[in-house]
């Protein structure tokens, strides 16, 4: 046998034939995945790659292992995904972006066991687009626009924006008018790719822009911007699903009037290719019941 170490390396190499890609798609270095097909050559006393300015090219040799090498994982994945969803046949993998998950699945979940104790749920979280997301999933949500490959689109659900802040921040008594906001610190989300609305998209719905605007603070976590507005370091922008119950527990508060609404802007994904199961269909129905029946 071969160094077995070496083969998903050369594997994801030869697919992609680019070290560079392979080494992203295994979150290892390039030099690591150079180094391991290097040593395989040298089992294998014969070369799999040419090397050309900074470029690679399969050999023939290298195209005909390729093959057997990724038909041999593949199969390894197909039965390592039936052993896990064998002994159980009701578990349902629920991929859910993490603010959705902490804010809003989370303290209603219950009410999904209650209807229907004989299936279990796992959440799985990701900040990622679902195109990136490499493990098993039976249903997604996420932000509509993001990245959804070939996943099949169950449904749509309705959300809206608008600024929150501690209600400890603000002095004034009366709701602040946008162009109050220039006088005050904003906390900024930032994700790549953009997937939510932020302050600058906001702002233009009403005929504003962020020039003259303090920086303010930027983060890479909704969570944790969530969490600074309530320790009350700015005002934030703010989604109704996630920002809801932090409003209705007194933690944050409106300071504006003005909202955005989206009529599409959550979208729920059934896994492409899996099989109908009454498990999936009955997860979904609660989810459009729960995010459909809050417009």
């Amino acid at each position: 046998m071969p160094p077995l170490a070496s083969l998903l390396p050369f594997e994801a190499a030869a697919r992609l034939e680019s070290f560079s890609k392979a080494a992203e798609e295994l979150h290892i270095t390039q030099a690591a995945i150079s180094r391991q097909i290097r040593g395989l050559e040298e089992n294998l006393g014969l070369k799999l790659f040419c090397r050309r300015n900074r470029a690679v090219f399969l050999t023939q040799e290298g195209r005909e292992l390729g093959r057997v090498v990724s038909t041999a994982l593949q199969s390894i994945s197909d039965s390592a995904v039936t052993l896990r969803e064998s002994p159980r046949k009701n578990r349902v993998v629920l991929l859910c972006q993490l603010c959705e998950a902490f804010y809003w699945l989370m303290p209603r979940l219950s009410t999904f066991h209650q209807l229907h104790p004989e299936i279990e749920i796992q959440v799985a979280t990701t900040t990622r687009p679902l195109t990136e997301f490499n493990d098993h999933f039976d249903v997604a949500l996420q932000s509509t626009g993001r990245p959804s490959g070939v996943h099949v689109l169950a449904f749509t659900a309705a959300d809206e924006v608008f600024p929150v802040c501690s209600p400890h921040y603000l002095t004034a008594r009366q709701p602040l008018r946008i162009t109050d906001l220039r006088r005050h610190t904003l906390l900024h989300h930032h994700a790549t790719p953009p997937h939510l609305m932020e302050w600058d998209t906001w702002l233009q719905t009403f005929g504003q822009t962020l020039e003259g605007y303090p920086k303010g603070s930027v983060f890479d976590s909704y969570p944790l911007m969530l969490q600074a507005a309530v320790e009350g370091h700015g005002i934030a922008m703010g989604w109704r699903r996630t920002a809801g119950r932090l409003i209705d527990s007194g933690a944050l508060v409106r300071p504006c009037v003005e909202s955005v609404p989206l009529p599409e802007a959550i979208s729920v994904f059934r896994r492409h290719g899996a099989e109908d199961r009454v498990e999936v269909g009955a997860l979904i129905e609660w989810l459009t019941e729960q995010l459909r029946g809050e417009n």
